[in-house]
């Protein structure tokens, strides 16, 4: 079965960096395109980033760009979050989702950006 693994997020200061990892399973990897979401406290949960499935094109949320970075190991089968120039507001739950529009997400893994 479909099963997709955040890891990598904690507690960070203003101006600091997080790596985020999806790890996948259960499909072919290779062959679909993948999503960073997010859920603030009292939020909606919103778009991130997103990567088509060779990792050439790459879309963000206009609050991240020029600050994340997604990336993708299709040998390792996972996705990564490169978040750089940390603030508070990026304080959220942040989910890995099988695609753009699937109904298959990871359990979240918490970031807080405080001082």
């Amino acid at each position: 079965q479909v099963q997709l693994v955040e890891s990598g997020g904690g507690l960070v200061q203003p101006g600091g960096s997080l790596r985020l990892s999806c790890a996948a399973s259960g499909f072919i990897f290779s062959a679909i395109s993948m999503t960073w979401y997010r859920q603030g406290p009292g939020k909606e949960r919103e778009f991130v980033a997103s990567i088509t499935r060779g990792g050439g094109t790459t879309d963000y949320a206009d609050s991240v760009k020029g600050r994340f970075t997604i990336s993708r190991d299709n040998a390792k089968n996972t996705m990564y979050l490169q978040m750089n120039s940390l603030k508070p507001e990026d304080t959220a739950v942040y989910y890995c989702r099988l695609g753009q529009g699937s109904s298959y997400w990871g359990q979240g893994t918490q970031v807080t950006v405080s001082s």
